[in-house]
């Protein structure tokens, strides 16, 4: 230790030790006896507080301990207001219960952060013979030597200071920091790590604060031994027990008991953890009453709890937790600390006293302010208070054989500080600090942080219920996202199933995604909340909404085929020129990307596009983020910027992000594409094989019907010309009339086949325009027809082919017989032919004469002896297509058959 105030002899050589103790004695004795003067002449720092801490009397010594005017001190509260780094259970803990017991009188040992080297200080409490008077008394055992962590922030802020070559340099300094591998934890707080393996889980290594709670047992004499050298055996026991029932296997939740150690019986909090092959056990002095420490309460956890599940938004939120939590712990201020995608962080809420006049409430601060590494530990253990950033920390020793081996401290609730935040909090102004990990779904989603420009000691009941508070939040921003995804996962389904739908009735998929447009259907455009959407493929592009130009679309498919790596199909960006330089042409349209390929993977023929414009925004920073550290070449010091003035920064090039969900959607989709796509391509490749067999079949049949029509149209002319030959060779004119009678019906056979072979369609025929054809053949072959009959055909009247030939057969026979039988021989008379359709459906024809009438018995005769070819045929051809027939004898002889079909 440097030199300080020693007690000395008159003749100025050093006091040998018993002598300093009887001396040490008559003064405690003495302190109500002694003026003044008297008092400020003492080798000892000595102050007088009344029972709420407030100074009464600073003598000259502690003045110059402290470098304070006396003058200045008196009147203010000592443990909150002159040495906040006293408000501890060990050092206000024990003046308070003190007092509460009547007998104040305690000796204990105690480090003074002060600048430029700590102070060792023997401490002495004792209660005044005056009613509600107290003295503290101080004797120097020395200054500390700068520790590990103070000689590294002095290295930094000197190369700042003489502004040798500092010049801004790779963040990952910061983040290359062993900050888990401390080799020291907080002084208010003591460490012991074990070996597990060990039958009496044999300390390996322990910090020098152990002896302030083992009346002086320090690392000498505890390395080496049993762990029940240090804690009550029970505790031993069950601390065995948790590690063969395997309850210690999670770091994260460690074991924890509340013990009195030592012969006075302090009470201490044990917290035990298994890390890395050795049992750490951490001990923290509690205090008797936590009321005494701003302790906060379970009802104040639950009610804060409540208020949360009350908030309607993410920022409500924030707002309640910084509220509450500020309440509870008493910190200067809280904040919600947000991360982004890139570990930027950003202050979105904030609670604090109204003296402090720098606000943090919307500051951005970059990655490299909270390193990876740091990032890692807040993962794995959420909680991290810091009551004293100037506190010594207290080393962590080992067994000399061991190499002085340095613990893995990263579920350490009390592990020190490193070096670089620790300065990163003195040049934000900031103390006593605490970190609460928000985990949503396991990821960091940001901090709750609280700030405190003096030291500030928080009990660990509080803390725990801090705890408590920040989880609530984080599930309450997990329900508050998880709504607000499953609402745009609604939408989205909605959308990609009718897109789908659509897809699968078409033969065209880039159709089926891009025609809606102009019907108000639903389209690719209205998927993941973009202003442009496009497919591009195989020399198609099919742009919608604000897209680039349709010209630069295949380039950028292109760049997306070459860059993204086999296996790869989906691509998602908020600052697409970067990514793609030519881009920066079109910000106003596609500052923002989202693609998937489609195809196989060796192909990806076809790719899908979604556009976000550029949205410009302005981002104000907590200091410029272009220079987050200093170094110095000549004594390679690294020190977090100085500076948190707010500095704004206009964003330019960017679009709103796309969320994580939507590329997984976007690939999903893209899968269900290509599922139609392939099933698709199969249909097609059936519907053209069955097409191919289908079109030969045709060209057969087609070859088939032209040769049994030539063939056909042969013979009934064959037959035709052989009946009017021998018509005319006949000199009987009954046969005569016979060979033209059969000369007639083939030549309405062959009209029938005629009109068939001309009809466009040969599934329907004009059926009145056939009789008319029909009616001019006969006419041709019976003589004098063409005078007497008449046709009355309504035009368009369709009727199936089958009905067609059927109503030809016969009609042909009808008229025949008119014109045979119903007049004498070269007697005129009329026969007329009416075709029209029926108001019910289907068609009426109609073949009446007005000549002599048929017998009377015409109908029975024809039902039972069947009647003449001509009638069996007629009934025949009505019988094949549900035809009926009616017959009426006209006012005047003559006769109308009427034909329904």
């Amino acid at each position: 230790m440097a030199d300080r105030p020693v007690m000395v002899s008159g003749e100025g050589e050093a006091l040998p030790q018993d002598a300093v103790e009887a001396e040490i004695a008559a003064v405690l004795a003495q302190l109500d006896q002694l003026s003044p003067a008297e008092l400020d002449a003492l080798p000892f720092g000595v102050i007088q507080l009344d029972g709420g801490g407030r100074v009464l009397f600073y003598n000259a010594m502690e003045s110059r301990l402290s470098g304070r005017l006396a003058a200045a001190m008196l009147g203010r509260d000592f443990f909150h207001e002159i040495a906040p780094c006293t408000n501890l259970p060990a050092f206000h803990g024990r003046f308070l219960e003190g007092i509460r017991s009547g007998a104040l009188n305690e000796r204990f040992h105690f480090t003074f952060g002060f600048e430029p080297q700590p102070l060792r200080v023997e401490v002495h409490l004792r209660q005044s013979s005056r009613p509600g008077r107290y003295w503290i008394m101080h004797r120097v055992l020395g200054t500390l030597p700068p520790t590990r962590h103070r000689l590294a922030a002095d290295r930094a802020q000197d190369a700042v200071a003489r502004r040798a070559r500092a010049e801004p340099v790779d963040p990952d300094i910061c983040e290359r920091e062993p900050i888990h591998l401390a080799g020291a934890v907080q002084p208010h707080a003591a460490m012991l790590a074990c070996d597990p393996t060990t039958p009496g889980l044999k300390v390996r290594a322990c910090s020098d604060s152990l002896a302030d709670l083992l009346d002086g047992a320090g690392p000498e004499e505890i390395i080496g031994h049993g762990l029940a050298i240090a804690l009550p055996v029970p505790a031993v026991q069950a601390i065995r027990a948790a590690l063969e029932t395997g309850a210690l296997h999670d770091p994260a939740h460690p074991w924890r008991d509340t013990l009195r150690l030592g012969q006075r019986g302090v009470t201490c909090l044990a917290t035990v953890h298994l890390h890395d092959g050795r049992l750490v056990v951490e001990l923290e002095r509690v205090p008797e009453q936590p009321e005494d420490f701003h302790a906060a309460s379970a009802m104040q956890a639950q009610a804060a709890i409540a208020r949360l599940r009350a908030s309607r938004s993410l920022l409500d939120a924030a707002a309640v937790t910084v509220h509450e939590l500020h309440a509870m712990t008493g910190f200067e201020r809280l904040l919600v600390y947000r991360f982004d995608p890139d570990w930027n962080g950003e202050a979105i809420a904030e609670d604090k006293v109204s003296d402090w006049d720098r606000s943090l409430l919307g500051l951005r601060f970059p990655a490299s302010d909270i390193p990876s590494q740091a990032r890692a530990l807040y993962a794995r253990a959420p909680a991290r208070f810091v009551v004293d950033r100037d506190a010594v920390p207290s080393a962590v020793r080992a067994e000399p054989r061991a190499g002085n081996e340095t613990v893995d401290l990263s579920f350490a609730q009390t592990r020190a500080l490193s070096p670089i935040h620790l300065e990163y909090q003195r040049n934000l102004g900031v103390n006593g600090s605490m970190s609460l990990s928000i985990l949503v779904e396991g990821r960091l989603w940001g901090l709750v942080i609280g700030h405190h420009r003096r030291p500030h000691y928080v009990t660990p009941e509080t803390r725990a219920l801090a705890g408590v508070v920040a989880d609530a939040f984080a599930l309450r921003i997990q329900e508050l996202e998880s709504r607000a995804i499953w609402r745009e996962h609604e939408t989205s389904l909605e959308v990609r199933n009718a897109l789908l739908e659509r897809m699968a009735a078409s033969d065209d998929f880039v159709a089926a995604l891009t025609d809606g447009a102009t019907t108000g259907e639903t389209t690719l455009l209205d998927l993941f909340g973009a202003t442009g959407a496009a497919v591009v493929g195989e020399g198609r592009i099919a742009p919608l909404g604000r897209t680039p130009p349709a010209a630069m679309l295949p380039a950028l498919a292109d760049w997306l085929r070459q860059s993204l790596p086999a296996g790869r199909r989906a691509f998602a960006t908020d600052q697409l020129a970067a990514h793609f330089p030519p881009a920066a042409t079109w910000q106003g349209e596609a500052s923002g990307l989202l693609a998937v390929l489609l195809g196989r993977e060796a192909e990806r023929d076809y790719v899908l596009l979604w556009f976000r414009p550029e949205v410009v925004s302005t981002v104000v920073w907590g200091g410029d983020p272009r220079k987050p550290v200093l170094a110095d070449s000549a004594t390679q010091a690294v020190l977090p910027r100085r500076s948190f003035e707010r500095w704004v920064e206009e964003r330019r090039g960017h679009s709103a992000p796309w969320a994580p969900w939507q590329v997984t959607t976007a690939e999903a989709f893209a899968a269900g594409i290509a599922g139609i796509i392939l099933r698709q391509g199969r249909r097609i490749a059936e519907l053209t094989a069955k097409q191919e067999v289908l079109a030969r079949a045709l060209e057969q049949k087609e070859v088939l019907a032209r040769e049994v029509d030539h063939r056909v149209k042969n013979s009934l002319q064959i037959v035709a010309s052989v009946m009017r030959l021998q018509a005319r060779r006949v000199k009987d004119p009954q046969a005569a009339a016979a060979f033209d009678d059969t000369y007639a019906r083939v030549m309405s056979v062959a009209r029938v086949h005629d009109s068939l072979q001309d009809s466009e369609d040969i599934e329907n025929v004009d059926l009145g325009e056939t009789l008319r054809r029909l009616c001019d053949d006969l006419a041709v072959g019976m003589a004098g027809a063409d005078r007497r009959l008449d046709v009355n055909a309504e035009r368009g009247v369709m009727v199936p082919s089958r009905t067609a030939v059927a109503l030809s057969l016969v009609a042909a026979e009808l008229v025949t017989n008119a014109l045979k039988y119903a007049y004498a021989p070269e007697e005129p008379g009329r026969v007329e032919v009416h075709v029209r359709s029926r108001p019910v459906g289907g068609v009426e024809m109609t073949v009446c004469d007005f000549g002599r009438g048929l017998p009377q018995d015409w109908d029975s005769r024809a039902r039972t002896d069947g009647g003449g070819l001509g009638m069996r045929l007629v009934r025949a051809m009505l019988e094949r297509v549900g035809a009926a027939m009616e017959v009426t004898a006209l006012g005047t002889p003559g006769t109308c058959i009427t034909v329904a079909a």
